[in-house]
């Protein structure tokens, strides 16, 4: 009994800890309650479903009240340990392509940072990811989660890759996002990007360290029709880069979710796509 008490005490402080945090933080926390009260009765009650004995409290929604960009700022500010400032390059890549960091899921891992420096810097962010292989390929990983997420889709529906079955198109190493670079752009392109006088390009490759296909997240698909599109969007894949067509990233979140989190959902040449407010 005594044993229980403290259990009982030690969630009762965690919980006051996470609303203070979230509620500082601009974050409504309604969605903790019940949750919440769910990990108490776990710790209790053995006969209560757990993951072992550490239950996952829900994602917390950020305030309604705040902007679409401070509600997208509160989510990753516990992802990225320094965000971005506005007007540097790495602030126009996060624009681009950090849709990925309001992801949320425990097993889901992201970089500390935007752009990643050198090929070792790559190689030892990956080396700490879970892979799983995306079914019906050759050498596609991604994040388990990601390939997870992504077979189910493809168990619904045909859903070929962009290039067929090759690793191209799923993780990549930072050679390849260079050569990819280098095959559409220059320094002197790099150059007028970190400027802010060119970001058309960024639709079509991203710059050497910046390409979410270095998290494991993104992966190039073929994807024609509604039904493909709806099978990927119920398994939380979303095209999040505009006019970068083949390019899918996994969100982790509803498409219901996505605007709570400050995404705008913005169609161009009869393509969804949800873009950050940046």
């Amino acid at each position: 009994m005594k044993r229980i008490m403290r259990r009982t005490k030690f969630i009762t402080i965690v919980i006051f800890i996470i609303f203070t945090v979230v509620a500082s933080n601009g974050i409504n926390p309604h969605k903790l309650v019940t949750k919440a009260q769910a990990a108490n009765g776990c710790l209790i009650n053995s006969s209560l479903p757990c993951t072992n004995k550490n239950p996952i409290l829900p994602t917390p929604i950020p305030n309604q009240n705040l902007s679409n960009q401070e509600r997208f700022l509160s989510a990753i500010a516990n992802k990225l340990p320094t965000v971005p400032q506005p007007g540097t390059f790495e602030y126009i890549l996060l624009d681009a392509y950090g849709a990925a960091f309001v992801n949320q899921e425990e097993t889901i891992k992201l970089p500390s940072k935007i752009l990643f420096a050198s090929e070792q810097e790559t190689k030892d962010f990956q080396s700490t990811l879970t892979m799983a292989k995306v079914n019906g390929t050759n050498d596609c990983y991604l994040q388990k989660p990601a390939a997870e997420a992504l077979n189910k889709a493809r168990s619904l529906q045909n859903i070929p890759l962009k290039s067929g079955y090759g690793e191209g198109d799923c993780t990549r190493s930072f050679a390849t996002n260079l050569r990819f670079w280098r095959k559409y752009a220059n320094n002197t392109t790099l150059e007028k990007v970190r400027q802010g006088k060119e970001t058309a390009i960024l639709s079509l490759v991203a710059p050497p360290g910046a390409s979410q296909h270095l998290w494991g997240l993104a992966i190039d698909l073929r994807v024609y029709n509604g039904k493909q599109r709806e099978a990927l969007n119920q398994n939380r894949w979303f095209q999040t880069v505009e006019n970068d067509i083949p390019h899918w990233t996994y969100m982790g979140l509803s498409k219901e979710d996505l605007p709570l989190y400050g995404f705008q959902n913005k169609v161009s040449r009869g393509i969804s796509y949800w873009v950050t407010p940046l």
